[in-house]
């Protein structure tokens, strides 16, 4: 019977691989930095109230952008989006397309929120006048979901029609026509909506500079770690 002893581990593997670690830490915190400083970016252009600019088919938008368009309201072809939470309440984003003139993609106007209750949602509510309006809001998108399993929409044809985190292309699918890149956060103060509490999505840069601070201090408190144990090793 042969013995046979293990080698041992090269003495420069732990270092090699703490070192790693600290690096990752580090990219980690300057990631949360840089995410940091692009909501801070997201919630100045937000709270920029510069003017409004009126908006046609073709011309490029801005995040929060605070525009005027104009055109006719798609009445029979609404869009609830499911799963918006309020204030702890559940409710839905009420969609309604806007045509414009000629046959270009339709702009989706986020009117506002309703809660969803219990009872049977009715749909009158949703009604909107069949004249050229006129509506004020802020460029926005659609709400996005960190995974999102199955169809976007619930089974049907009925109008209006229920979705969960839908993407642009399955709106566009279900209407059966092109729409915007963007959403219309409709203003507050304008006609035929319903709850409206803008702010920039996700949560604001604070809590990034924090989780920075926190990823630092581990690559910090790790070096340090290495660095004691290298010079134990070196005087021992």
């Amino acid at each position: 019977m042969n013995n046979t002893s293990k080698k041992p581990l090269p003495s420069w593997l732990p270092l090699a691989v703490g070192a790693l670690l600290v690096a990752l830490f580090a990219g980690l915190g300057a990631w949360q930095i840089n995410r940091g400083f692009e909501k801070r970016i997201d919630h100045l252009a937000f709270e920029d109230d510069a003017g409004i600019a009126s908006w046609q088919d073709g011309i490029e938008v801005e995040p929060y952008q605070h525009l005027q368009v104009t055109g006719t309201y798609d009445n029979e072809h609404q869009v609830l989006l499911d799963n918006i939470i309020v204030n702890s309440r559940y409710g839905y984003y009420v969609i309604t397309p806007l045509r414009g003139i000629g046959e270009g993609p339709v702009l989706l106007i986020n009117r506002g929120w309703i809660e969803r209750t219990g009872a049977p949602l009715d749909t009158g509510r949703l009604s909107v006048p069949s004249e050229w309006v006129s509506v004020r809001g802020r460029v926005g998108r659609l709400p996005r979901a960190g995974m999102k399993m199955g169809d976007a929409f619930s089974p049907g044809d009925g109008w209006p029609r229920t979705a969960v985190y839908p993407s642009y292309a399955e709106v566009a699918e279900a209407l059966g026509t092109d729409v915007q890149p963007f959403v219309l956060l409709m203003d507050q103060g304008e006609e035929h909506g319903f709850s409206r509490q803008w702010t920039p999505s996700g949560f604001g840069p604070e809590k990034h500079f924090g989780y920075a601070l926190q990823w630092f201090a581990m690559a910090a408190v790790l070096s340090g770690l290495l660095i004691w144990n290298h010079r134990k090793k070196k005087f021992t």
